[in-house]
């Protein structure tokens, strides 16, 4: 388990105790742990550096009041792999470099027991080198934007980057064609290298033919549709007109007229017959493409003159309208199958596919060293491990480099120890010693750590909070052990004894008021 430090760096950190109380039950589950009633097991957990107190007494609280565990102890990842892969020869002091998912921790230990006071941290990890990866590779190739995930960044971080000991010397020889050539690497994008045209079955031409004709065939029906349904609205205008005459309301009929930009009742009468003949032949249309459920093509040219001068605008734009979906329309003529052609591509579909990487390969890890190149104003590991040695005397400096131990996942880069020992070089005394060790499985030495401290310190007290413990002290009581946060409790402020002199006004006060209340 682990339960990190609620502070804005930090992502995805569960602060909701029924949350906590999921994923709880999601690892008992997984141990094979009944978490019914009570869980009778100890538990150890890991914590970040300098852990608030409220943080701790949130799962403490968690620990003991919901799952009744007897015992808990809380430790630091990075000391618990410390703590796995001492040796005999090895001092008891040393300096710390832990770089992890989310930030960068330098640790001091003395005399076996960590130094909170002097404790660094970086706000820069994997996540960060992983989007910084992704954003160059995004500028690099915008063709495969939305294939360039976080995801195959973190691969790419984790199978084909490396740290390089000197960087800008590195970057000059990648200037070198040969070494390009040479140490670029290659990844794979998937791709799919089906082409419409080429590999179609008859079948499977035949029925995206009769998709198109389906498709082609209900636009037709609803322009036929709409175009009836103006036809027969003007029909229906002109018919009023018509009768406007017949009842012998000649002034509003010549009005009507002048209206319609017509001279007489002889064109009116010619207007309404061929209107009434093309929507005649626009309803035998409509039941002869239901009936044969065919595709029948709008004619580009009008039956009939546009018999509406008021509308007259918009028939010229229905009929240029027609025109320019005429080849839409055009009625589909038998054609002879014939076979067709691969075709072949212009290009190679894998290789277009094909993220190169160069420079990024040293670019992306090398935020940790230098963290300018990512506009974050933070120094890195280099200059956060000087400051942390030169708030020792010489002495004391001399005896935490001789075992500078890396660990966390960034550990598992290339070229990380190289580095180290380069920077040490760099800002050590000259000729003075060094010695930078590596943790023998970076990611997974802290539950091998916590699990030998638990095997050891099984039967003893040291370390170990109890629920007589939790109870007395609080939820915040943290017992050191050699892996563990330096234990501050919170120290309430004394309130001072109030002397004669600011007793004096009070008592004056009380005395008027009962004198006061004497006379009432």
């Amino acid at each position: 388990l682990r339960w990190l430090l609620r502070s804005p760096f930090d992502r995805n950190v569960p602060v909701q105790l029924e949350l906590q109380e999921l994923l709880l039950d999601h690892v008992f589950q997984r141990l094979g742990v009944a978490s019914q009633g009570c869980v009778d097991h100890p538990i150890v957990l890991t914590e970040a550096v300098c852990n608030p107190l409220y943080s701790r007494q949130m799962m403490s609280e968690l620990l003991f009041e919901c799952y009744q565990v007897p015992k808990v102890s809380y430790g630091v990842d990075s000391l618990y792999s410390f703590y796995h892969n001492r040796r005999q020869n090895w001092p008891c002091s040393g300096l710390i470099i832990s770089s992890g998912y989310q930030c960068t921790h330098i640790l001091p230990v003395l005399e076996g027991r960590l130094d909170a006071k002097n404790c660094k941290r970086i706000n820069l990890g994997g996540c960060q080198a992983a989007v910084y990866l992704q954003r160059l590779l995004q500028l690099k190739y915008p063709g495969h934007f939305a294939a360039i995930t976080l995801s195959r960044m973190e691969e790419i971080l984790h199978e084909h980057s490396y740290i390089a000991e000197d960087y800008i010397e590195e970057l000059q020889k990648w200037r070198s064609p040969e070494y390009y050539e040479n140490n670029m690497h290659k990844m794979q994008l998937p791709f799919s290298n089906k082409l419409l045209g080429s590999t179609l079955t008859s079948e499977e031409r035949q029925e995206r033919r009769q998709q198109q004709l389906r498709r082609l065939q209900e636009l037709n029906a609803r322009r036929r549709e709409e175009k009836l349904q103006l036809d027969q609205e003007r029909l229906d205008r002109l018919l009023y007109v018509q009768e406007l005459l017949e009842d012998g309301q000649v002034d509003q009929f010549h009005k009507a007229l002048v209206e319609l930009n017509m001279d007489s009742a002889e064109e009116l009468q010619s207007y309404i017959n061929k209107l009434s003949l093309a929507i005649e032949q626009t309803k035998q249309k409509i039941l002869q493409a239901e009936v044969n459920i065919e595709v029948d093509v709008v004619d580009s040219k009008p039956e009939t003159p546009d018999l509406d001068p008021l509308g007259s605008e918009q028939s010229l734009e229905d009929v240029e309208s027609i025109n320019e979906f005429e080849p839409l329309f055009a009625e589909e003529q038998p054609e002879v199958e014939k076979p067709v052609a691969a075709v072949q591509p212009v290009f190679n579909l894998a290789e277009y596919h094909q993220l190169f990487l160069g420079t990024e390969r040293i670019r992306a890890p090398e935020i940790v060293f230098q963290p300018s190149l990512i506009g974050e104003d933070q120094a890195g590991i280099a200059e956060t491990m000087q400051y942390v040695l030169e708030r020792y005397p010489k002495e004391q400096q001399a005896v935490l480099v001789q075992n500078v131990f890396l660990t966390g996942g960034n550990a598992m880069y290339p070229g990380l120890k190289a580095r180290v020992q380069k920077e040490l070089l760099e800002m050590r005394p000259f000729q003075s010693s060094f010695q930078v060790h590596l943790a023998s499985s970076p990611v997974l030495d802290a539950w091998y750590g916590a699990r030998d401290w638990a095997v050891e310190y099984m039967t003893r007290e040291e370390g170990w909070i109890t629920r007589k413990d939790y109870d007395e002290k609080g939820g915040e009581y943290l017992k050191e052990h050699c892996a563990s946060n330096v234990y501050v409790p919170i120290r309430l402020p004394k309130q001072a004894p109030r002397t004669a002199e600011a007793l004096a006004p009070s008592r004056a006060l009380a005395s008027s008021a009962g004198g006061a209340c004497d006379q009432a």
